[in-house]
């Protein structure tokens, strides 16, 4: 079969295949196993996929064995042949970057404004050519720490800029950022096409400078770019926090997390500070300073709004979130007292999925027996919370536990609902 730009009685040497992706080969690199492979594909089978073997034979793959080699010989073979069967021509590569040269950009940066912004475009240039320069910066010591030295210091400046429009900051890539973007905006983009390794984020947790703190400093800021690259490199780093430095985050960086939600500054953004949320809410105060920043009311808008906009994984994380919340005396006050709170998690419990479920019923159940009013009660009753949980208790469609959930509810308050003409005679010994 004849591949895609090639005249149809053109065949292709096999060796000329890179295994994993079947297709010619533009950069031929060869690994200690003795296979050749496009870039590419293997730098994203080693580095993105992390496996540690060689996909052809399996031969394991130390640390030092997972940087190919190019294989000079084959591309030349490569171009030859193309030129020959006039197939359009691949351009050579760039060769690497290395470490010196890293080190070298650094300490241009280090020298003054305008030195600073032309040394951080260079950089991303270079993070954003291929996985194996992505790796080098990562790993030259000092560029890491250099590009967090730059978020900190730009985002503690509150000097007020105008707000971009969101149109004009969404049109440029991660890593190669707008010419308007500020020193922040630049690094804070080097820093998420990183990627950086467990290793690395464990280095910059561990140095004298919060880096929760600054994070809060960059979520305030009025950047769209600031704000989306800020609330992704959070997700990461709190994902490696052990439970004491998530217990001590400060109300401010909750806020800026919720301001995420509740701005909608997009849709992913949206769903990463949900995931933040997920986590954050487990360890301390946490829920009651989410609370405190206007959580419930901002999910609750979330909900409404067509179930997050059509998003059935936004609407999961937004009612596993309200569940967290809703572990907390706060979090059921502010549920009960918004006049679509009951209503938006009653809907939960049948319209989500069956994780969503779980979480919307248990969050009622909380409110059931924690918070149960009889204005509340009666709430519960009008908005079609008493009809779903009866729907469960029938259908067991979402499994047992919330099944059990919703029956122990239905008993708790039994003597306020049973005149509902929800109840039928058989439903009466629930």
């Amino acid at each position: 079969e004849a591949m895609e730009g090639l005249p149809a009685q053109v065949e292709v040497p096999s060796y000329f295949l890179c295994p994993i992706s079947m297709e010619i080969m533009r950069d031929p690199v060869t690994l200690s196993s003795g296979i050749t492979y496009d870039r590419e594909s293997i730098e994203r089978w080693v580095f993105t996929d992390g496996h540690g073997e060689c996909p052809m034979t399996k031969q394991q793959l130390g640390a030092a064995d997972r940087e190919p080699t190019p294989n000079h010989t084959l591309r030349r073979l490569i171009q030859g042949w193309c030129a020959v069967h006039a197939v359009e021509r691949f351009p050579t590569p760039r060769a690497p970057i290395d470490a010196a040269r890293v080190e070298t950009i650094v300490d241009a940066a280090r020298r003054g404004h305008d030195l600073l912004v032309a040394s951080l475009r260079e950089l991303a240039d270079i993070v954003a050519e291929s996985d194996c320069n992505r790796r080098c910066v990562e790993s030259t010591p000092g560029a890491v720490a250099f590009l967090v030295s730059v978020v900190k210091k730009h985002a503690a400046d509150d000097t007020p800029k105008p707000l971009e429009s969101q149109e004009d900051q969404m049109f440029g890539s991660v890593v190669d950022p707008p010419k308007a973007s500020s020193p922040e905006d630049v690094a804070l983009s080097i820093l998420y096409s990183l990627r950086l390794s467990e290793g690395s984020w464990k280095r910059v947790l561990e140095r004298g400078d919060n880096f929760l703190d600054t994070m809060a400093s960059v979520l305030r800021r009025p950047s769209y770019l600031s704000r989306t690259h800020g609330i992704q490199l959070l997700k990461a780093a709190v994902s490696e926090m052990p439970p004491a430095q998530l217990t001590s985050a400060s109300a401010e960086l909750v806020e800026g997390v919720v301001s995420v939600v509740t701005d909608k500054l997009s849709g992913k953004a949206v769903k990463i500070a949900l995931q933040v949320l997920c986590r954050l809410c487990l360890w301390g105060r946490n829920r009651v300073k989410a609370v405190e920043a206007g959580a419930v009311g901002a999910l609750v808008e979330l909900l409404l709004d067509e179930c997050c906009g059509g998003s059935k994984r936004a609407s999961e994380l937004a009612i596993v979130v309200m569940d967290h919340l809703c572990g907390c005396a706060e979090g059921r006050l502010e549920l009960v007292a918004h006049p679509a709170g009951l209503a938006v998690m009653a809907r939960a419990v049948t319209r989500v999925s069956a994780a969503g479920t779980e979480s919307a019923v248990r969050a009622l159940h909380a409110v059931a027996r924690h918070s149960a009013t009889p204005t509340v009660l009666q709430e519960m009753l009008a908005v079609g919370v008493v009809g779903r949980l009866l729907f469960l208790v029938q259908t067991g469609a979402a499994g047992d536990r919330p099944r059990e959930r919703a029956r122990e509810m239905l008993k708790m308050h039994a003597r306020v609902w049973r005149g509902s003409p929800c109840f039928t005679p058989q439903l009466n010994e629930v």
